[in-house]
């Protein structure tokens, strides 16, 4: 795992989008086509920012989406759906997007990402952090050994506080307690990995990935297993780190 430490979230956003779009333009070029996944939140808002103004041939990138919440509709403000149609799909146009619809039957939909994500080995995986270390929606203790490439997963309270702090839901109550998320396994088969972290309130997070040992408590310490990671923070979200 590489860290790149920044002075700002900007900076962040600029460097982490530069280095992925690299990578993308490098699988293009061997392959004539990229397969991506694009992660949502608040952590991601300057580098999706940043992203869509690379010079990319996006009419050569499938993209998919890594994690939704169950029983909300894509019109509901804090829908990833509508998160990504306007901050990346609508900019950019890929060849094609797959989203995660939380809409229908969950476990039809795990079946269905499954089969197609199987057919499209991804290049780069644009991802971030939680507050509870959670990668995607894979709360602690997350499952580090399923095969399968999507979950119905149970978010616990720390994950529902998060998403009604970052201004997604008014009230605890109206966030709901279950999601489809990519699993760990399937993020982990990512060629590349570019991982942005920034803000405070992501540095006790920050520290634990970094320095603890790698652990289902600590999800995203599974990343430390990975030969391709750049994890990108700024100056607060490193503030804890030895």
């Amino acid at each position: 795992m590489e860290i790149i430490i920044l002075e700002s979230k900007q900076e962040l956003g600029k460097i982490a989008a530069n280095k992925g779009a690299k990578l993308i333009r490098e699988a293009i070029s061997e392959r004539g086509k990229a397969n991506i996944i694009v992660a949502t939140g608040a952590s991601q808002f300057e580098m999706l920012s940043e992203l869509v103004k690379e010079d990319i041939e996006w009419s050569k990138v499938t993209a998919f989406h890594l994690d939704e919440y169950i029983g909300i509709p894509v019109t509901h403000p804090a829908s990833f759906r509508k998160y990504l149609k306007e901050r990346f799909v609508d900019i950019v146009s890929p060849k094609e997007f797959i989203y995660v619809n939380g809409s229908g039957n969950p476990y039809e939909e795990c079946t269905r990402l499954e089969k197609l994500i199987s057919n499209h080995p991804i290049d780069v995986a644009f991802v971030g952090i939680g507050e509870n270390s959670h990668l995607a929606f894979n709360d602690p203790p997350a499952d580090f050994e399923t095969g399968n490439a999507y979950l119905v997963v149970e978010l616990n309270e720390d994950c529902r506080r998060q998403q009604m702090g970052e201004g997604w839901f008014p009230t605890l109550n109206e966030v709901p307690e279950r999601a489809i998320s990519m699993s760990i396994r399937q993020i982990m088969k990512s060629k590349y990995i570019i991982c942005c972290v920034p803000d405070l309130r992501k540095a006790q997070a920050v520290k634990e990935t970094v320095e603890g040992g790698i652990s289902p408590v600590i999800p995203a310490s599974i990343m430390k297993q990975h030969e391709a990671v750049w994890l990108y923070l700024d100056q607060d979200s490193a503030s804890l780190i030895s």
